[in-house]
């Protein structure tokens, strides 16, 4: 072979190599650069997660101050207003004693008055209820054994065009005032069939549950890890926009029309749920119906 052409060989082996070369780093740099780029892209998405439970973490954190706040307002304004209820009944009495059998016409009057001091003294109760103030005689029971004693109430309750499923599948028990369970369990059934006034269907269900970290809506720094009686009911109604959602558990909050309601069915709810160590939660949405679950810590086997 004459001298040129190994040169001309030589320099197109060379020009290969350096072209294979090339195309190597390129395809390094460019394998290096996608990985960074998805490296960035975990890093930002990590970022906006963190972010989105630092603003839950935030909005609990405001809402459980506020309750508090609320709840110790409403708390101490129900106790003093309490105390007045007691004395104008005790004046009653002592003013249908000193009226005497005779004056019949006084003795209805006053009676119609009693009865709306008690009708006063019960609306004190549930605000007592809902600052966590109301006294509790706790017992040992399962809410699935609950639930189903009170199944026939429910229907009642709810009327007959209401389709109602019970799911009663949970086990453990749990350490609450059984009166004041009862009373937050229709609360919760009479709420579901108010957002159904077309019908629909009502589910009510027991589960046990345990859980490492707080549920949505619950305060981490104040929730317990550990075994939970969960009781949720769920309705197929129009369902709650988020600004409602949030507000639920305020005191004489309702999106019901005046004379419907007065606001304190949720709020009386989540209070004597948060004095008895358990948590209530909402998850709704528009157009998705309602799922209101109360966790209840699992009590011990043996007390």
């Amino acid at each position: 072979m004459p001298f040129g052409g190994l040169r001309w060989g030589l320099l197109v082996a060379i020009l290969l190599a350096a072209g294979v070369l090339v195309i190597a780093v390129l395809s390094f740099t460019q394998a290096a650069l996608s990985r960074r780029a998805q490296q960035l892209a975990d890093v930002n998405a990590r970022l906006h997660e963190e972010m989105e439970e630092r603003r839950k973490t935030e909005e609990a954190l405001r809402q459980s101050h506020k309750m508090e706040a609320i709840g110790q307002l409403s708390g101490g304004i129900a106790h003093d207003f309490n105390n007045l209820i007691m004395i104008v009944k005790g004046n009653l009495r002592l003013l249908q004693r000193r009226l005497g059998p005779q004056e019949e016409a006084a003795a209805g009057y006053i009676a119609s008055a009693d009865e709306a001091l008690d009708r006063a003294a019960h609306l004190t109760q549930r605000i007592l209820a809902f600052s966590r103030r109301q006294p509790l005689t706790p017992q040992r029971v399962n809410l699935s054994t609950l639930v189903q004693g009170l199944s026939e109430l429910i229907r009642h309750s709810v009327g007959e065009g209401m389709d109602i499923t019970l799911r009663l599948n949970g086990t453990w028990p749990v350490l609450c005032d059984i009166n004041q369970m009862e009373n937050v369990i229709l609360n919760l059934a009479i709420n579901a069939r108010d957002a159904m006034p077309d019908g629909g269907r009502l589910v009510v269900e027991t589960r046990n549950v345990s859980l490492a970290s707080a549920p949505p809506e619950v305060e981490r720094e104040s929730f317990v890890p550990g075994d939970y009686a969960a009781l949720t009911v769920i309705d197929t109604g129009a369902g709650m926009p988020e600004e409602v959602r949030r507000r639920a558990v305020d005191p004489f909050f309702t999106t019901k029309p005046q004379g419907k309601g007065t606001g304190l069915g949720l709020s009386m709810s989540f209070g004597f749920v948060r004095q008895s160590g358990g948590y209530l939660t909402i998850d709704s949405a528009p157009g998705k119906g309602a799922a209101i679950t109360i966790l209840m810590p699992r009590a011990a086997e043996t007390i």
